[in-house]
């Protein structure tokens, strides 16, 4: 708490030219004071778990989509531009998912699938917690439903950006980046509008969304030099282990992006629409008489 006033402090005595420095020290004490490392933590550890249901969902839906479609392979490591072992892989994947759709229940499909929105409560709890709002509830897997379809679509819509750039002339190639950050602004703006127990319009959240997205997109390109690089290096040195350990340093950093682009939102609507003071209740302690608290509930003397 001593550092989170310390920091603000500071930010008081910034020169007002600076104002974008002042709103980057009040986010990273907003985050320091409500413990958002621990959120984004908890964001990595459910996306981490998430990925092998979703995974599951996914091949179970290829395998009746496959059913009776012979080119569907075909159709999609060419519109990916795989080739290789890389097609090889993918076109194994989709021939096993086929084979055992009759396995893909509707009951199953929902099971994996509730699962799999382990992602959601985190974004959800995350959400709520930096705007320190309640959760809904039972709504709330309800609209994780609906924020996992309309993410999945963005994601599709993803993958025909990047195939269709593909095919395009040399001096086009920024097309890419370009339709990854609106997709990605898409993506953040989506999440925290559906996925967050507040209303206050889609401008206020469209900084955050534009951090995200310009964040997710660095956080792709370094993972699409560095990742295989710490695959091949920890799998040489710890196995299959070594790759989890991978995907869980990028899921790390994910995490925290998330956290920090929710933040900003906070910090810039307080900024305009201020804040209001209520009291918290907390254990009486012997000899201690709270006079001040933090966001996140701690009280001190």
């Amino acid at each position: 708490m001593q550092a989170v006033a310390q920091m603000r402090g500071w930010t008081g005595r910034l020169p007002s030219r600076w104002p974008w420095l002042r709103v980057l020290v009040d986010v990273k004490a907003r985050f320091d004071e409500l413990h958002g490392g621990y959120l984004a933590s908890a964001v990595t550890l459910a996306a981490f778990l998430s990925v092998f249901p979703l995974l599951l969902v996914l091949s179970a839906a290829i395998g009746f989509f496959a059913s009776g479609h012979t080119d569907l392979a075909e159709d999609v490591t060419s519109s990916l531009g795989l080739t290789g072992d890389a097609a090889a892989i993918v076109t194994d994947a989709i021939a096993t998912a086929e084979e055992n759709r009759a396995a893909a229940s509707v009951i199953g499909l929902v099971g994996m699938l509730w699962t799999g929105l382990g992602i959601v409560a985190a974004l959800n709890y995350a959400y709520d917690s930096v705007w320190q709002v309640r959760g809904r509830g039972v709504r709330d897997k309800l609209l994780g439903l609906a924020w996992l379809g309309g993410a999945g679509l963005l994601f599709l819509g993803s993958l025909a950006v990047t195939a269709t750039v593909a095919v395009l002339p040399a001096f086009l190639a920024p097309l890419n980046l370009l339709g990854g950050l609106a997709l990605g602004t898409s993506l953040f703006l989506w999440s925290s509008t559906v996925l967050c127990n507040r209303s206050v319009g889609w401008r206020a959240l469209l900084p955050g969304a534009l951090l995200g997205a310009l964040g997710f997109e660095i956080l792709k390109a370094l993972g699409s030099f560095l990742l295989p690089r710490i695959v091949a290096h920890s799998s040489a040195l710890y196995g299959s282990i070594g790759t989890v350990f991978a995907v869980l340093a990028w899921l790390f950093f994910f995490g925290r992006l998330v956290v920090f682009a929710s933040v900003l939102n906070v910090v810039l609507w307080e900024r305009g629409h201020g804040t209001v003071t209520v009291g918290v209740e907390v254990p009486r302690l012997p000899g201690m008489v709270p006079t001040t608290g933090t966001r996140s509930g701690e009280a001190s003397t």
